[in-house]
């Protein structure tokens, strides 16, 4: 998202914060993906409501007349939010829902206890996916449908992870939108993280990390970001030794295999 869409963005995810003891927030994610659904599909629709030309009374009027009845209060109030801010692009309105809603699914899973087990199950079904070819066309072939790509979800899950889980993973992988689905399930991963004031840290190492050493890293890490980090950590032993280390935009490459190349280099050189 860019300008207008942006700081848009971020005012509702801070009001959605706000609004956490609000009884409606346990059934709020799954009606505000119903809203983003739908005018994800209805291009007409989304046009009309995240159109600057039109006041904004007039935008937030529509909305509730919309949605008034199909979903919540609670879920009417923050659409018709949604729908009186400003967006450079009427598709940006669809992925604000649809982040939105994923936020009050994490509000719920920390309320009840499950948050740190849905990080840890939506980085494994990332891993899961990388490391499945046939997973990934399956999951983003263009003729399969929403359902079918939920129901392979689903499958795979078994009734085995946390409920919010399936249900951030379920949505996101059917609403891809052209998005790489790596990348969707990585800003699921930082969107749970951040909804406990923290970032994620990608590390991948030849040989899993014990205690000591997971500690010691996620300590060098907090004082280098000056925030709480929480480690996603994958075992690749094609990079022989040390830790490959994704914070956000920021890559730390200290493995063994990237020095044997910067020592070749120096050598061809």
């Amino acid at each position: 998202m860019l300008g207008a869409s942006r700081e848009s963005m971020a005012n509702l995810i801070n009001a959605l914060e706000a609004r956490r003891s609000d009884p409606g927030i346990p059934g709020l994610a799954a009606e505000l993906y119903q809203v983003a659904d739908l005018l994800g599909r209805e291009k007409s629709l989304r046009s009309a409501l995240a159109d600057s030309g039109q006041s904004e009374a007039s935008r937030r009027s529509l909305a509730e007349q919309l949605f008034g009845g199909r979903v919540g209060a609670l879920a009417v109030q923050v659409a018709t939010d949604a729908v009186g801010r400003r967006w450079s692009e009427d598709a940006d309105l669809v992925f604000a829902l649809e982040s939105l809603a994923a936020q009050a699914a994490f509000i719920t899973a920390q309320d009840n206890g499950s948050l740190d087990r849905a990080e840890e199950e939506i980085f494994r079904f990332g891993r899961a996916v990388d490391a499945s070819p046939e997973l990934q066309m399956a999951l983003t072939a263009p003729a399969s449908s929403v359902s079918t790509k939920a129901a392979i979800v689903n499958d795979l899950l078994g009734g085995r992870t946390a409920e919010v889980t399936a249900q951030v993973i379920s949505f996101a992988v059917g609403h891809l939108h052209g998005r790489r689905i790596d990348a969707v399930l990585a800003d699921l991963a930082e969107a749970a993280a951040g909804q406990r004031k923290r970032i994620v840290a990608v590390v991948r190492v030849a040989r899993p990390l014990d205690a000591e050493q997971h500690e010691r890293l996620a300590s060098a890490l907090r004082r280098l970001t000056g925030r709480e980090v929480r480690l996603n950590v994958a075992v690749d032993p094609s990079i022989l030794g040390g830790a490959h280390v994704t914070v956000g935009n920021e890559v730390i490459d200290g493995t063994v295999l990237s020095r044997l190349d910067q020592a070749k280099r120096a050598l061809l050189g």
